[in-house]
């Protein structure tokens, strides 16, 4: 069966100057995240605020409990994350039934 795990999070860059600033660190953090955790990721809100980024992550796979140790560690590595703060984020794991 196919689950899918969605991960919506907010953070604040607040070194972030312009636009550019704002999206130089944002494509650096969704290239590492990809690698990492093989995750679909985009920026899908604040996209005209320089200082704060709202992006969601999906992940699919047939059991539950890696997606969320995916999710977890997913998480983690945003509250680890040196160029901003992790602000908040929603987890929530898709089921087809």
């Amino acid at each position: 069966m196919l689950y899918i795990g969605v991960l919506q999070f907010t953070l604040s860059i607040p070194y972030a100057e312009t636009l550019k600033d704002k999206r130089n660190v944002i494509k650096a953090l969704k290239d590492r995240l990809r690698r990492s955790f093989n995750v679909s990721i985009a920026e899908i809100e604040d996209l005209d605020d320089c200082t704060i980024a709202t992006l969601g992550a999906v992940v699919a796979g047939s059991d539950t409990q890696n997606l969320n140790s995916t999710m977890d560690h997913l998480v983690n590595e945003l509250n680890e994350w040196r160029d901003g703060t992790l602000a908040d984020h929603q987890l929530e794991i898709i089921s087809p039934r």
